[in-house]
């Protein structure tokens, strides 16, 4: 039974680290997730330090973790042109106060209007039987914060969840996540000395629902007429057998 229980809890730990969204997920101190469309549209989810947005960013805050954090304030520096901010809400880690916001985006390629994002390139173009998604993502603002418990093992992410088939990116891992989400990570020192980080997407113009809903579909149309068919044979049969049934003569009779 020991031994059991031994192989269930590595068999857990192991399923946890493996990105499956487990107790040991990984922790980011900066991070953007953005869930795009293919006509633009997107919702992005920021998850930061306090710390991090002063720094990388610039934003005029109180990075002390005993500081008072006004949820207003936080929500005027991401609102912008065509970006609405629809939650936020707070938390705390390693001695830290960390900010989660959540942002509706009308157009991405026009994200970069909101100050938080300026160091941001965007670009979102059809090209050929693809669609083009690019970010460059330039100097940070490289604001002291002084001591606020960095060990220099944090790391920055940004994370894409794309709509449709994916047949190109340029991700480091060169790997994609449970079929269509890819991840750059960048340790915070580097993003700190401003190196960029070029980020690039190709994804099919068709989304992963909208073919989804086009094979369910010509399943059904296709199921439909099968049974169609069938029910007109059967009919089409049974109409037959009388005709046949009457053109044998019956055992022992006569002309």
């Amino acid at each position: 039974m020991r031994a059991l229980a031994l192989v269930l809890l590595v068999s857990t730990l192991a399923s946890a680290c493996g990105g499956g969204g487990g107790v040991l997920k990984r922790e980011y101190e900066y991070e953007e997730e953005l869930y795009l469309s293919l006509d633009g549209t997107a919702t992005l989810n920021v998850n930061a330090s306090v710390a991090s947005l002063v720094a990388l960013r610039g934003a005029d805050l109180d990075v002390s973790p005993r500081a008072r954090l006004d949820r207003e304030r936080v929500r005027a520096l991401f609102r912008g042109p065509g970006v609405e901010v629809s939650r936020v809400s707070l938390s705390r880690r390693d001695g830290r106060r960390f900010v989660h916001v959540s942002l509706d985006v009308d157009d991405v390629r026009q994200l970069n209007r909101v100050a938080l994002f300026s160091w941001s390139d965007y670009r979102l173009a059809r090209n050929g039987d693809v669609v083009e998604f690019k970010q460059l993502v330039g100097p940070a603002a490289g604001k002291s914060v002084g001591d606020v418990g960095w060990t220099g093992s944090e790391i920055v992410a940004f994370r894409l969840h794309i709509p449709s088939v994916i047949p190109y990116h340029n991700a480091p891992s060169r790997e994609t996540q449970r079929g269509n989400i890819v991840e750059w990570d960048q340790p915070l020192a580097a993003r700190l000395k401003g190196e960029p980080l070029d980020i690039e997407v190709h994804m099919e113009p068709e989304s992963i629902l909208y073919s989804t809903l086009i094979l369910f579909g010509s399943t059904i149309v296709a199921a439909a007429l099968a049974f169609a068919i069938v029910i007109w044979w059967v009919m089409r049969r049974g109409r037959d057998l009388p005709a046949e049934a009457g053109s044998h003569p019956v055992a022992g009779s006569h002309p």
